[in-house]
């Protein structure tokens, strides 16, 4: 039902834009200044744009429409971008076959950023600015955006109601931070039918899911186990550079049975070079952070580093404070990226 609504508004629109009368002469047309000499206040929200071609004074002219609703309509262009990061990841997309076909096709769709606007009259003047008028009618826009609500909540419903077991994962972060998007996007949409004199209950803030997504990053444990020659980091420095990052963006490191394992293979080797009175270490780190339970690497990670000094022991440990730098700025925000794409 939904896809034929959407397919037939953006059609019906596009009709109209084709055959929207324009004039052209010296007499200034009153809508220009006031659109709503020629629309009907009660029937309709309009607005008038103006620019040196007509795309231009078209596509003004909708955004001075959006601008009734005290929002920036993107929110289609940021759900589908934010669905497409999801669907790269093939753990965090499984629950993607259990939507029926309107939810898939209202998130993988590209629709235009205010369904059911119309391009209604148009005039230039004699300077060759174009001026038209964008508008909406209300019970069309009622019957379109009250389906689209209830379609984005029964999808945040499904995203959501699951269980215990599968919401305190990746997945069931992926779905909260999901959720949180729908649910902005939603809410811009129940602004819309307060402006056109709807209401809809049960619409909630995207805060809702965020703060819900936060508690479960922080009740899942990630065990860093690190492979490393004895001689190598005898203090755990690498282990806690890595743990600390992790705690940084609120995972709490450790727990035998987690499901999650960042791997870290560390490796010490002296290099020599001709001619050189230095001694120098070359230090590579390697970690995966991997789903152990499906064993998946969803994170890779590594560099390697070469310092030098005149001993041995303080090439070592120039090297080993270098990884702990690097994996402090970089590992962060590599799993902050990471995290942002679910």
């Amino acid at each position: 039902m939904l896809r034929q609504i959407y397919f037939s508004m953006i059609i019906y629109s596009l009709f109209l834009v084709a055959c929207a009368s324009q004039s052209v002469g010296r007499n200034q047309p009153d809508w220009v200044v006031d659109v709503y000499t020629r629309y009907d206040k009660q029937q309709y929200l309009a607005a008038v744009g103006s620019g040196e071609t007509r795309l231009s004074a078209d596509n003004n002219a909708r955004t001075n429409l959006v601008a009734h609703f005290g929002h920036s309509f993107q929110s289609y262009e940021s759900i589908h971008e934010h669905f497409q990061h999801v669907m790269r990841s093939g753990e965090v997309a499984s629950w993607y076959n259990h939507l029926d076909y309107d939810m898939r096709y209202a998130l993988t769709t590209g629709i235009d950023i205010l369904v059911g606007a119309e391009i209604g009259e148009a005039w230039v003047d004699r300077s060759g600015t174009h001026y038209t008028a964008a508008i909406l009618n209300r019970q069309r826009a009622a019957r379109v955006y009250t389906d689209m609500v209830r379609a984005n909540l029964a999808m945040i419903d499904l995203l959501t109601n699951i269980p215990a077991e599968e919401k305190y994962s990746l997945n069931g972060y992926a779905r909260f931070q999901l959720a949180a998007a729908i649910a902005d996007m939603t809410a811009v949409y129940g602004n819309l039918l307060h402006q056109i004199g709807m209401t809809f209950q049960g619409i909630r803030n995207g805060d809702v899911y965020k703060f819900e997504a936060a508690v479960i990053i922080r009740a899942i444990p990630v065990r860093v186990e690190v492979i490393k020659d004895p001689n190598i980091d005898r203090a755990g420095r690498i282990q806690a550079a890595f743990a600390m990052a992790l705690s940084e963006l609120g995972f709490q490191s450790g727990g035998s049975n987690s499901p999650y394992v960042l791997d870290v293979n560390v490796t010490l080797t002296p290099v020599t070079f001709a001619n050189s009175q230095h001694f120098w270490s070359r230090i590579e780190v390697i970690a995966n952070l991997s789903n152990a339970t499906a064993g998946i690497v969803l994170l890779p990670f590594g560099f390697n580093n070469r310092e030098g000094h005149t001993s041995q022991a303080e090439a070592d440990n120039r090297a080993i404070m270098t990884a702990e730098r690097r994996i402090m700025d970089e590992y962060s925000e590599l799993l902050r990226d990471y995290l942002s794409e679910l």
